[in-house]
C-alpha cells in the first residue's frame, strides 16, 4: 500500500509549530583518541562514513567540522596536572564540532541514537578509539570581535585557522550561572577584541552523557559534565594557534583571578584536511 505523501512525517513536521530559527542552539562536541597503530584506519572510517552517516545525515544538525591536535599542539595543553577532562592531558587527538538547530536537540538525539543502533548492527562502528570528552551541549552565548565577524552559523563552514577548546568548572552546580555570566559579559569581551588573535568565542553548557548512548560510552563519560559544574568555551582564531599561544598562556590565571571557577583544560587544534590522511602520521612523539 502506497503512503499518502500528505500524511508523511516529512510533509507534516515542518508545520508542527516548533522552532525553525537560524542560529546555533546546541552542539555536539566530541574529543576522541584513536588507539596507537590505528590512527589512519580510524581517520578514514570517521571521515568517509561516520562523519556523514552518524552525524550530518541526521535531522536538525546543520554544520560540522573536524579538528586535529598534532603532537606539538598536544604539548601546549594545560594545566599539566589536570585529569578531570583528559588523562593524560594530551589524550584526544581529534575534535569534532557540530551545530544543532535551537530547540531541536531532543528530536536530533532520538534519530541519532536510532541510527547508531543501525550502524552497530551493520558493523559500521570503529572500536579502536576512546571517547575522551563527548557531550551534547547547550549554547549560552557568542562573543564577537567586531561586527565584521560572520555570524556563528558560518563558523564551521569556512574553518578558522585554529580553534582552542577550553573547559572551565564552577565550584558548584549552583554557581555555574554566575560563571557563565562572568564569561559572557566580562571575561570574553575583554579578550575577544580588535587586533587580537580571536574572531569569536562561544560558551556552552556541558551536559552529562545521554541515556541513549551505549553503556560503555556512558561509563567512560560519567564525569564529562562534572556534576553540572562545567562550561565549554570554543575560541575561533585568526591564525595558527602555535603563532599566538602566548595569548592563551595567561588564560588559566585570568580565570582563577575572576573568582568564579577554575580552568580544567585548554587545548589548541587546527582544522583537519577532510578526505585526506594529512596529519595522521603527526599525532605521536617523533621517533629518532
Amino acid at each position: 500500500m502506497t503512503e499518502d505523501p500528505a500524511e508523511s512525517p516529512y510533509a507534516t513536521l515542518p508545520d508542527d509549530g516548533r522552532p525553525h530559527d537560524v542560529a546555533v542552539g546546541h552542539a555536539l562536541i566530541t574529543m576522541v583518541e584513536p588507539h596507537v597503530g590505528h590512527e589512519r584506519a580510524y581517520n578514514r572510517w570517521y571521515e568517509d562514513d561516520h562523519f556523514f552517516s552518524g552525524a550530518l545525515f541526521e535531522p536538525w544538525l546543520f554544520a560540522g567540522r573536524r579538528w586535529v591536535a598534532t603532537y606539538d599542539l598536544q604539548q601546549l595543553r594545560y594545566p599539566k596536572d589536570s585529569t578531570s577532562v583528559a588523562e593524560p592531558i594530551t589524550k584526544g587527538c581529534y575534535l569534532g564540532t557540530y551545530w544543532i538547530t535551537p530547540g531541536r536537540l531532543e528530536d536530533h538525539k532520538q534519530w541519532t541514537f536510532a541510527v547508531n543502533r543501525r550502524l552497530v548492527a551493520e558493523d559500521r562502528i570503529n572500536h579502536d578509539r576512546d571517547h575522551v570528552f563527548t557531550s551534547f551541549q547547550d549554547k549560552a552565548v557568542t562573543v564577537y570581535r567586531d561586527q565584521g565577524v560572520p555570524n556563528e552559523v558560518f563558523s564551521l563552514m569556512d574553518p578558522a585557522p585554529g580553534l582552542v577548546l577550553e573547559v572551565v568548572d564552577a565550584p558548584t552546580a549552583a554557581a555555574r550561572d554566575e560563571l557563565e555570566k562572568w564569561l559572557g559579559q566580562e571575561h570574553l569581551p575583554s579578550r575577544v577584541t580588535p587586533g587580537g588573535p580571536v574572531s569569536s568565542a562561544m560558551v556552552f553548557r556541558t551536559n552529562g552523557p545521554d541515556s541513549g548512548m551505549k553503556p560503555e560510552v556512558r561509563a567512560r563519560l560519567a564525569k564529562v559534565a562534572n556534576d553540572g559544574r562545567r562550561l565549554t568555551v570554543l575560541w575561533f582564531l585568526t591564525e595558527d594557534p602555535r603563532d599566538c599561544w602566548d595569548f592563551f598562556t595567561t588564560e588559566g590565571d585570568l580565570v582563577g583571578r575572576g573568582g568564579h571557577g577554575d580552568l580544567s583544560l585548554i587545548a589548541p587544534f587546527i582544522p583537519s584536511k577532510m578526505g585526506t590522511n594529512t596529519y595522521d602520521d603527526q599525532l605521536r612523539a617523533p621517533t629518532s
